[in-house]
């Protein structure tokens, strides 16, 4: 071990792992072992990362949530902003998103994913509209998301909207919206014609509306109904008096549920990852998204202040996305030397000394390279270190 003035990343060296360690033979040393146990002892740090994310993962599961309903939903389309990308390319509102650079979407939650690593990257879009499918091709506009930390990321947006409505989880008694047949429950699809999607998107359109007569269309019990409602100026702001809300799904797994969620999420954030990572090799995703060791405290801080629970979720994130980037097969990384044990294996000699040391080199300058994006891309994200760089403003 050793003590490192700048306490940054970490190693593990075993006794005799460099032939330049002059290894002297003994049972205890690694190269002493045979292939397949450094085969095994190369894996295990991965795994075991691997093991953390599930159940770190499974922990916090079973604190049970909250989620939004159209997450999990098919894809479709609501509304389509003006002017978007979407709407360039000639998407509509009732159109669904079920494929996109070849692979198949089922869910909002991937299309989201999807579109936001893809900032000013050309996309191709498999569109259903009724049981007719088209290919359209579609480039994500670039949007900056600022954190609590000061700290900006962009991400990829095509201006549409879930088919999803607000609803009324609460009536103020004595309140407009009680006078005007406001219920509990009610879905409020429209207000002076405007569609509505998101909770923000009414209280944005009433605060302006004080003492004017105002139609709301709400859906009760499957069936639309047209109500009119006079918002009372309070402050700065006019109000009906409602509490609102977005549909929502709830969960509390127990331990063995939730130890199986757990499974199924991190393989299928594997998969995500994977995929990205052969994106950014072919240009289908943008470099920008990846994140460095300033944008990983940047998030652990805003994780931290908002509770453990969300701290242990990006926790498990990180564990997850360290025993990935460890299996990847570049001389350097647990995965190189596995690939490189592989094809000694295949080849049934070993490798010289000498190209040992040239395939370790050439892993160091590309992990160096991925080193230095990152970094940049941590300060880019920064908003005063930003300001600082006139080639980004």
């Amino acid at each position: 071990y050793c003590l490192s003035a700048i306490p940054l990343g970490g190693y593990v060296k075993m006794a005799g792992e460099n032939p330049e360690d002059n290894p002297q033979g003994a049972s205890d040393e690694f190269l002493s072992k045979s292939k397949w146990q450094r085969f095994q002892i190369l894996l295990a740090g991965p795994a075991m990362n691997m093991i953390l994310a599930v159940l770190v993962l499974a922990i916090v599961l079973m604190q049970g949530d909250r989620v939004l309903a159209f997450l999990s939903r098919p894809a479709v389309i609501g509304v389509v902003q003006a002017d978007s990308p979407a709407a360039a390319a000639g998407i509509a509102p009732g159109d669904e998103i079920v494929n996109i650079n070849g692979r198949g979407i089922s869910t909002w939650e991937e299309l989201d994913m999807a579109v936001s690593s893809k900032p000013d990257l050309d996309v191709e879009f498999v569109v259903r509209r009724g049981t007719e499918e088209r290919t359209v091709t579609v480039r994500p506009a670039s949007s900056k998301v600022t954190m609590q930390t000061d700290s900006t990321f962009e991400v990829g947006t095509i201006g549409v909207l879930p088919d999803t409505y607000p609803v009324i989880d609460a009536v103020n008694p004595g309140d407009p919206a009680e006078k005007a047949g406001v219920e509990r429950g009610d879905k409020i699809k429209r207000i002076e014609g405007t569609r509505m999607v998101y909770s923000r998107n009414v209280s944005d359109l009433l605060r302006t509306r004080g003492g004017q007569a105002t139609t709301i269309v709400v859906e009760r019990d499957g069936v639309e109904r047209t109500l009119t409602v006079t918002p009372e100026t309070r402050g700065d702001t006019a109000i009906i008096g409602v509490t609102l809300g977005n549909e929502t799904t709830s969960y509390t797994p127990g331990p063995v549920e939730a130890l199986g969620l757990s499974v199924q999420r991190n393989v299928q954030t594997a998969g995500l990852i994977l995929r990205t990572l052969a994106e950014l090799f072919t240009g289908r995703a943008s470099p920008k998204q990846l994140l460095g060791p300033v944008g990983i405290a940047q998030l652990s801080g805003a994780s931290a202040r908002q509770g453990w629970v969300e701290l242990f979720a990006l926790m498990a994130s990180i564990s997850l996305n360290l025993g990935l980037l460890n299996l990847l097969p570049i001389p350097v990384l647990d995965g190189g030397h596995m690939a490189i044990m592989g094809m000694e294996a295949i080849a049934r000699r070993d490798f010289s000394l000498a190209m040992k040391e040239r395939m370790l080199f050439a892993g160091f300058v590309l992990i160096m390279a991925l080193m230095v994006t990152v970094i940049y891309n941590d300060l880019t994200r920064v908003a005063w270190i930003e300001r600082l760089m006139p080639w980004r403003n």
